[in-house]
């Protein structure tokens, strides 16, 4: 037993030491800071629920490169942005344009809302019409009251 604990504390000793310092993503804090901001705002293709900036998938760590590169030629942030949107469409935007093509994207939601309260209004408007006597009676059982304050005497 005393072998077996030995031998994971030099493993773990071991992997603590060929552990690697996490290199800095840039040497210029102002690139890294404008390519994050581009990052946010575009959509991992391979998440699909997260930005580029917060996926680690292998395809989010090589678009981030490739946005720090474009930066360093001196691209634009625009010019970032209209690049992927012309490589990837618009589903890479996490907020995409307003156009035919995205109508029931941004106004869809509303419109399920909408629907569903109408159609709750729609029946209780008609069960509000109905006669009582289509609806069930609560019956009570004199077995299945309980005792009362005449039950003790």
């Amino acid at each position: 037993m005393a072998k077996l604990i030995a031998l994971l504390v030099l493993a773990l000793f071991l992997g603590v030491a060929a552990a690697k310092e996490a290199l800095p993503a840039a040497d210029n804090p102002v690139l890294e800071a404008r390519m994050l901001r581009i990052a946010a705002e575009l959509r991992c293709l391979v998440c699909q629920n997260q930005t580029l900036a917060d996926s680690q998938a292998g395809l989010a760590v090589d678009l981030r490169d490739q946005l720090r590169e474009m930066l360093r030629r001196g691209d634009s942030e625009q010019q970032v942005i209209d690049y992927m949107t012309a490589r990837y469409g618009d589903f890479v935007l996490y907020r995409p344009p307003l156009k035919g093509a995205t109508l029931l994207l941004w106004f869809g939601p509303a419109l399920l809302l909408l629907g569903g309260l109408a159609a709750l209004f729609a029946v209780l408007r008609r069960r509000s019409r109905m006669p009582p006597e289509l609806f069930e009676a609560d019956e009570t059982d004199a077995t299945d009251e309980p005792p009362g304050p005449s039950a003790t005497r």
